[in-house]
């Protein structure tokens, strides 16, 4: 998306109840993947499980990722699997790998009527169709939703 098209995505408001980040990137892997909106329950559910997997994979890339936690390893691993708690940076790596699908940050910043990209990752997964969440700088996620994309005909190319 060229930095024009920024101002087509639709912010999904999602529940602030500490698992934010969770349920913006699972309502985004289930946009990406052409299913429906999931209800509240479902969000609730899809993002419990995201972050169990998440912690599960903090602990398999144990080697690479312990350096950057600001606290004790396992300490933070049994922090990050209680429901209540947030989830920032290191949470948001180890969904795209969970996932295994690309995931955006954007954030409104001074002066700008659109959001702007702040951080990507698991570009490792494409760069195509991204997860897409907008940080609200105060510990809240919510979900964006980029338009329908026109796809080209096979029949009329031009169109």
């Amino acid at each position: 998306m060229s930095g024009s098209d920024h101002s087509t995505l639709r912010s999904i408001r999602i529940r602030g109840d500490g698992r934010c980040l969770f349920r913006a990137v699972a309502y985004g892997a289930c946009l990406r993947a052409g299913k429906p909106c999931p209800s509240e329950s479902l969000q609730k559910e899809l993002a419990d499980e995201l972050r169990s997997n998440v912690a599960d994979e903090f602990v398999r890339r144990r080697g690479d990722t312990e350096w950057f936690l600001e606290e004790d390893f396992d300490t933070y691993v049994t922090h990050i699997r209680q429901p209540h708690i947030w989830g920032g940076e290191p949470e948001l790596l180890m969904c795209s790998h969970v996932l295994r699908m690309p995931i955006t940050v954007y954030m409104y910043t001074k002066g700008s009527d659109s959001p702007r990209i702040i951080a990507e990752y698991g570009q490792e997964y494409g760069k195509e169709n991204p997860i897409r969440v907008i940080y609200h700088g105060y510990g809240h996620y919510d979900a964006l939703q980029a338009p329908l994309a026109r796809t080209k005909s096979k029949l009329y190319p031009n169109t």
